[in-house]
């Protein structure tokens, strides 16, 4: 059984789903469970710096409490979480947090419906994630009703 998962959320349905699948996985009691939520800064380079500021303040307050309700979902299911709130390329920050946590398994949600999906898929130098972790991914299709 994995010990140090890794759960990328971003509040959309794709990323509720690899929240949900890392419930069914249901971790032991001694597992150490991460909730990782990551802003990607590359959208608020292309504003000014006034309206950066303000749009990236906007967004860690979003992001904030998506963090809070995915946490309420999983600690709800017995499951105890850390959350962690970043600023960067999502692969780069994942693939960082892998290494510094001694992550086991990284879940991530995936739509086949959604090309944005991707972007947890690819890192500012097109890099593909699995190409950058050291550890074990779960992908959590996202299929809607």
């Amino acid at each position: 059984m994995y010990q140090k998962i890794l759960v990328a959320y971003n509040g959309t349905p794709e990323s509720r789903s690899a929240l949900q699948e890392c419930i069914r996985l249901a971790p032991g009691p001694g597992a150490e469970i991460h909730l990782l939520a990551v802003i990607q800064i590359s959208a608020f380079l292309l504003v000014g710096e006034f309206v950066a500021e303000a749009a990236l303040a906007d967004e860690k307050v979003r992001m904030e409490q998506e963090l809070n309700s995915g946490h309420a979902m999983m600690t709800s299911a017995g499951l105890s979480v850390s959350k962690h709130l970043e600023i960067g390329e999502p692969v780069a920050v994942i693939a960082e947090m892998v290494d510094k946590l001694g992550i086991e398994l990284v879940i991530v949600g995936h739509s086949r419906q959604k090309p944005l999906a991707m972007r947890w898929w690819r890192g500012s130098v097109d890099a593909v994630l699995v190409e950058r972790v050291s550890c074990n991914i779960l992908v959590a299709a996202y299929l809607p009703h």
